[in-house]
């Protein structure tokens, strides 16, 4: 098939025409291959208009011509770098890296430049001689040194070999694009029945699945109201602000607001870059502490300390105040929907909308329901989570709801081996992070803070839990909350964890890992026994965007499943 696909472009390439694409939207992957057969490329630019190679997130790289056209026509090291990262590319940003050859304005006649370039027989240009070196023997070799020991530090080639086949296709045929071609065909067709490529298209389609939750209802909000600014709500509301809301954020007075103000601008400047849109950003965050702004929001979510009786006093309060079509929401990790909306008139109304932390980075949000919540309430919670770029997962409301429940599992299986075998924390997370997880059990405690792993403990409430709550209540009551104080089970410096290199030596880290998420399965599969989540693409699709199970794996009962599949 991809050398059918190789014909194919070869003929569009050597048609005895000028040949001239435009490009109005979306150019990824072989829409990009396709255009790079063509002699000049002319690109829109709009918000809309992106062009990359998104293969490597499929397990793959660009099979259809795109690894020898790219080099050939933006040299090795730039191209390279696209097809490595997946980056989406505006049309300037294109333009300046030589993959399109003319950039017209928003209101611009594609036609007619499209015209002027055919009857002017237009030819791309090509890459200039610094970037033509790139693709020399001696440049290559350095580079793909290079590329490899960056790629090695984010990803394990075991798990993730898509990069590294790229990387010594083009080191050693990279100004050659006819055996550039014969690579791909051999390379690709391989990666594309691997493991890891099954996996990670899964991924793909259960993100899909999650976004089509939301799209069950029209709602939109111009206005949210959060109330809590700590870490969790300062971080929603700076979140749904960057989402283009206005958000009022209240607390109990303007010196627990202020430091959720000060994260805010670090995101927006990091984010948005231009003074004008980080200043747009800022006006549209309002500090609220008399919580005024709760009466005109189309969305209310409540993200204090995690205590019932404060949570059930406060929508007393709030219930009167909101209008009768606004979202009404709750952000607790842990606690039992019932127990919240009991207080409320109407019960039915109140959603959970867990987001998870740091907000800016974690894409799922639970949208947790109970038996007495509204479809319309779940559908509109879940349209909600799709306006501000976030993945909803409808969860039935139990202790935990999926994510913190599977986590909570798995967290205290790495407490216990620590405690009563002396394993060292170092060995622990190290062998996480072999199995495919991006941080270890320990360290992911530390990072969403001990106070917080405290909490969920206490509803989950078990002889299991009770000993190492006691140890975590020690370190709360020391001030030692984990990454947010600076110190937990690690010592954390400039964020970062202080690890001693040493402590893994000795460990066969492969059997520890397995040990290790044993508890992780069997949680996941209690959950999808008691229908916390409607199936199992469900439940795989929020461990790994909740939890960050490991891509390439496809999912926890994906990946049991198949491991089942090699033993029969």
């Amino acid at each position: 098939f991809i050398r059918e696909a190789h014909g194919l472009f070869d003929r569009v390439e050597a048609l005895p025409f000028p040949k001239v694409v435009v490009i109005d939207g979306y150019c990824l992957g072989g829409g990009l291959e396709l255009a790079l057969c063509f002699d000049y490329r002319i690109a829109r630019n709009t918000d809309k208009t992106r062009l990359g190679f998104p293969e490597i997130k499929l397990g793959i790289y660009p099979g259809f011509g795109g690894s020898a056209r790219a080099t050939r026509q933006i040299g090795g090291f730039q191209a390279m770098q696209i097809m490595l990262t997946a980056r989406m590319l505006k049309a300037p940003q294109a333009k300046a890296m030589g993959l399109v050859d003319q950039v017209v304005g928003p209101h611009g006649s594609l036609r007619w430049a499209a015209r002027r370039a055919i009857l002017g027989s237009r030819r791309s240009s090509g890459p200039g001689w610094p970037a033509r070196l790139t693709n020399l023997g001696p440049a290559r070799k350095f580079l793909a040194g290079q590329m490899r020991k960056q790629t090695a530090a984010k990803a394990n080639p075991r798990h993730y070999p898509a990069p590294f086949e790229l990387i010594d296709a083009w080191e050693q045929f990279g100004n050659d694009p006819r055996q550039m071609l014969d690579e791909e065909a051999r390379r690709v067709a391989r990666l594309i029945i691997g493991n890891t490529s099954q996996g990670l298209r899964r991924v793909f389609s259960l993100m899909e699945q999650l976004k089509a939750n939301g799209k069950g209802s029209d709602f939109r909000a111009r206005r949210a109201h959060v109330i809590g600014a700590g870490v969790m709500g300062g971080d929603i509301a700076a979140w749904c602000v960057l989402q283009g809301l206005e958000v009022t954020l209240q607390d109990r007075e303007m010196k627990y607001i202020e430091p959720a103000l000060k994260r805010a601008a670090s995101l927006f400047r990091k984010r948005l870059r231009t003074p004008d849109r980080i200043a747009g950003a800022r006006s549209r965050l309002i500090a609220d502490v008399e919580g005024l702004g709760a009466a005109r929001a189309g969305v209310i979510i409540e993200a204090i300390f995690e205590n019932l009786e404060a949570k059930r006093k406060l929508f007393t309060e709030l219930e009167p105040r909101v209008k009768a079509d606004a979202i009404l929401a709750t952000n607790t990790s842990a606690i039992p929907l019932r127990d919240i909306a009991g207080v409320l008139e109407n019960p039915g109304r109140l959603i959970g909308l867990h987001f998870f932390n740091p907000v800016s980075r974690m894409p799922l949000v639970e949208v947790v329901y109970d038996d007495r919540t509204g479809q319309d309430e779940i559908a509109r919670g879940a349209a909600f989570c799709n306006q501000i770029s976030r993945y909803p997962l409808p969860v039935r409301s139990s202790p935990g709801f999926l994510v913190n429940r599977v986590l909570a599992r798995y967290m205290l299986k790495a407490f216990q081996l620590h405690r009563e075998r002396g394993i060292a924390k170092e060995a622990l997370d190290q062998a996480a992070v072999d199995f495919g997880m991006p941080m270890g059990p320990v360290e992911l405690a530390d990072t969403v803070g001990l106070d917080v792993g405290l909490g969920v403990m206490g509803t989950l409430g078990s002889d299991q839990t009770a000993e190492d709550a006691v140890i975590l209540k020690s370190y709360v009551e020391q001030g030692k909350l984990g990454k947010k104080s600076g110190e937990g089970f690690y010592v954390w410096k400039k964020g970062k964890p202080q690890k001693d290199p040493a402590a893994t030596a000795g460990v066969n880290l492969e059997t520890l890992g397995a040990e290790l998420m044993q508890p992780y399965f069997d949680e996941c599969r209690a959950c999808l026994a008691d229908g916390i989540v409607a199936d199992r693409d469900a439940l795989d699709a929020g461990m790994i965007f909740g939890t960050g199970f490991a891509p390439f794996r496809g999912g926890p009962l994906y990946y049991l499943e198949k491991m089942e599949q090699s033993h029969e």
